[in-house]
């Protein structure tokens, strides 16, 4: 095959004959009929391949050249070109997948004398060579008709085309023989394809290969993620350290994801399947960390905008999460790939420092915000019990969150009791109430002003959360609903903005349903503390199941029942009064007067009925509208059949399910509030300025010697008790346990004695600590990490 390097393109050898090359024609005029009626478009969407006849590609017409061309101009006899009917695309295929070698007998005879090769498009379909199909059709790993088809592209000087063919096709556009091979789990082809230059960055981007609904395997695209997600290490090893082309683990596919976002992808939270992720994880980055010495492998972000870490906890996977947050290498050599390290231990104590890079919520879109906003995540509230997220959080509410929190509830108090004291003293007349110069006055203007810009505070507060959570009604029952319901509150109070001063008296009624709902949004301090935060839990997870579905129930039964009874009960004519004609003439006309105006209500009303209904449901109905009525019997029974169904069945059910869900919600309970405090959390530290953001900021800084020299990071610290496991055997940053804590309390208990002032303590006392949040220490009291 003659190629040009400048143009890019190649040409194959036409040697066909007039005869041949007719038939084809019509075959092709023929299919583009079908093509036209919808019956031969591209081939279906069948597996990659099949022990039955597989449908070919028609061939567009393509620019060939006849290398009887010249002979032909001059008269002379064409050189003789091979015709055996065994070499044709189809029996080829047949060959390969049979693993018969003997039907290859003469091909490379035939490609010569008739100057073809293996990767011409004459012997592809969709793109999928022969090699392909030998590669599909392994028995125990082997089929010898490979290393002949090699050796024959070989001979004919098209190998690395031959290796390097891609489907064509939609479904599994890109796939090429190296990926075949690492799906067939046998090294040794893969060996063999990647020394005779097979691309190890070649990307199998089809539908199939893509996250999608309906059949599928997303792997990466790449053949270094193939071999990761399932599961060959050593396939994993040799891409890695070829001496012949070495797969970059850093490369990335059409989403922007390396090799270590593709084994987060194939995560799922089982045992084994998190055992086999969480160890091929590991062996990348070290071998990357090996290869490259400081690799940056796991800072890369994918077009979301997510590390491996951040994309495990968008997704979920709870087992590779806490893997990577809790990675501890031992190893001089890869102690720096570390996110945990071990300060010191004594026993079953054991002091360590976690790495905050992308975790703590200082930094934008870190793992803390994913999680605690991430209201589609469902085990969230689980994954944020872990280290350091946990205590994290905890120190943060001790340095700031809670102070402000109880801020916010003094403020909010007085917000209730000014709301309350200007609804009640409201003024008679008819709004707008005209203001007089009087000091009560400018009390009760200045209550209203002071109420207006709460609750529009509550509004532009409430527009913001929902477009920074954008919750969902599943997650209302985790999240929380009072950022909803102050947001309401707002909007209730606008209205009753809006009609008072448009002089309308029925802003009355918005503005009390403006205070209610501001008293039962006091209950959203409750989160503040544990006891108070689980029974409003409880609460809110009664109001958002249980009640909402008695509710859809009963409100069916109750207008259904009374709109039965007042069709019973209302006498046509009854509401009529006849009176005599006012002037001269014949006839009497008929005046009907409405019954409130001149008789007690009846069951002939709806509204009454519907009311009364509700009454005999919670045990205070009234029958004595009906005594006389003669179709009395049928009321009894509509009355008897709403009882059972109303007060006997539906709320013997709501208390039953009601019970339950207390039962189930105590479970998870505490985790829930501690996810509504985590909210609350964020929220708070949202408000801070930037100044205060950086003082109130959690964690220390520490210089971690490792194997590549010195390395600043931000650490937070954290104390644990393990009576399971006795650790041994740990590379210490310290020597001595409760140094950093000790050298705090030395600066309180001995400075004294030596007649320091005050301010002199707790300068000392700050000194130490800055001393001891250093690694810097003499080298006896630390090993090299």
């Amino acid at each position: 095959m003659e190629k040009s390097e400048m143009f890019g393109f190649s040409l194959e050898a036409d040697n066909r004959t007039e005869e041949e090359k007719a038939q084809q024609r019509a075959a092709r005029k023929g299919g583009g009929v079908a093509s036209a009626l919808g019956l031969g478009k591209e081939a279906p969407k069948s597996p990659m391949d099949t022990d039955y006849q597989e449908e070919m590609e028609t061939h567009k017409p393509a620019v060939k050249f006849n290398p009887n061309f010249n002979k032909a101009i001059q008269g002379l006899e064409p050189s003789p070109r091979s015709t055996d009917e065994r070499f044709t695309i189809k029996r080829l295929f047949e060959a390969v997948a049979s693993r018969d070698v003997q039907k290859l007998d003469g091909l490379h005879r035939h490609l010569h004398q008739n100057l073809m090769k293996l990767s011409d498009s004459g012997y592809q379909s969709h793109g999928k060579t022969v090699l392909m199909k030998a590669l599909l059709h392994l028995m125990d790993g082997k089929n010898e008709t490979v290393e002949l088809l090699i050796d024959i592209s070989e001979k004919l000087k098209d190998i690395k085309m031959f290796v390097n063919a891609a489907y064509t096709n939609s479904y599994y556009k890109g796939q090429t023989a190296l990926h075949i091979a690492i799906e067939r789990r046998s090294l040794s082809y893969v060996e063999l394809l990647v020394s005779k230059g097979a691309d190890v960055h070649a990307k199998a981007c089809g539908t199939f290969f893509q996250p999608h609904d309906g059949p599928n395997f997303y792997f990466g695209e790449l053949p270094l993620s193939l071999a990761a997600c399932t599961n060959q290490p050593d396939v994993v090893e040799f891409l890695m350290k070829s001496e012949y082309e070495r797969a970059d683990a850093e490369q990335t596919d059409s989403h922007g994801n390396t090799v270590l976002h593709a084994l987060v992808v194939v995560a799922d939270n089982s045992k084994h399947n998190t055992e086999f992720v969480t160890k091929m994880y590991d062996r990348i980055l070290k071998t990357a960390a090996e290869l490259h010495h400081k690799s940056e492998l796991e800072d890369i972000e994918n077009h979301n905008g997510l590390t491996p870490l951040k994309m495990a906890a968008k997704t979920g996977k709870i087992g590779l999460f806490s893997h990577i947050l809790k990675r501890e290498f031992q190893e001089s050599n890869t102690k720096h790939l570390s996110r945990k390290f071990t300060e010191w231990v004594y026993g079953p104590v054991k002091s360590s420092l976690y790495d905050l890079a992308s975790v703590d919520s200082y930094q934008e879109n870190s793992v803390m915000e994913i999680l605690v906003y991430g209201s589609d995540i469902p085990n969230r509230h689980e994954m944020l019990q872990m280290e350091p997220l946990s205590h994290l959080l905890e120190e943060k509410w001790k340095k700031f969150a809670g102070r402000m929190f109880f801020l916010n509830l003094m403020v909010y108090i007085l917000y209730l009791i000014n709301f309350t004291v200007v609804a009640y003293n409201k003024k008679s007349e008819k709004p707008p109430f005209s203001f007089e110069h009087t000091t009560l006055d400018y009390l009760y203007v200045s209550g209203q002003l002071v109420t207006a810009l709460a609750n529009c505070y509550f509004f532009v507060t409430g527009i913001m959360d929902m477009r920074r959570k954008q919750p969902k009604l599943q997650t209302l029952l985790i999240d929380g609903y009072y950022e909803i319901l102050f947001f309401v509150q707002g909007v209730l109070f606008l209205f009753t903005a809006g009609l008072y001063l448009c002089g309308r008296e029925e802003y009355l009624s918005f503005m009390v349903m403006c205070l209610a709902l501001s008293w039962v949004n006091i209950l959203y301090f409750s989160r503040g503390d544990r006891h108070m935060g689980i029974y409003s839990i409880m609460i809110q997870k009664m109001i958002l199941c249980d009640i909402l579905r008695f509710l859809l129930v009963y409100v069916v039964f109750l207008f259904g029942f009374s709109a039965a009874v007042v069709s019973l009960l209302i006498e046509p004519g009854k509401n009529t009064t006849v009176l005599p004609t006012p002037t001269p003439g014949k006839g009497r006309f008929y005046v009907t007067v409405a019954p409130e105006d001149c008789v007690k209500p009846s069951f002939s009303s709806i509204s009454f009925t519907t009311l009364e209904l509700f009454k005999f449901t919670i045990g205070m109905g009234d029958m004595e509208f009906i005594q006389d009525h003669k179709s009395k019997e049928v009321f009894y029974v509509l009355l008897i059949g709403y009882i059972i169904l109303t007060y006997i069945l539906l709320l013997n059910m709501l208390i039953a399910i009601m019970n339950n869900t207390v039962e189930e919600t105590t479970k998870h309970s505490t985790s829930i509030w501690k996810l509504q405090r985590a909210i609350t959390i964020l929220d708070m530290e949202k408000r801070l300025s930037c100044c205060l953001r950086k003082r109130f900021r959690c964690g220390v800084e520490m210089n971690l010697r490792t194997a590549l020299g010195e390395g600043h990071r931000r650490c937070f610290r954290v104390e644990e008790v393990n009576w399971n496991k006795w650790n041994s055997n740990l590379a210490n940053i310290n020597e001595d346990p409760g140094y950093w804590d000790r050298a705090q309390q030395t600066a309180v208990h001995t400075l004294p004695n030596r007649g320091r002032s005050w301010r002199g303590l707790f300068t000392e006392g700050a000194r130490r600590q800055q001393d001891c949040q250093s690694t810097e220490m003499s080298p006896l009291n630390t090993l090299p990490v």
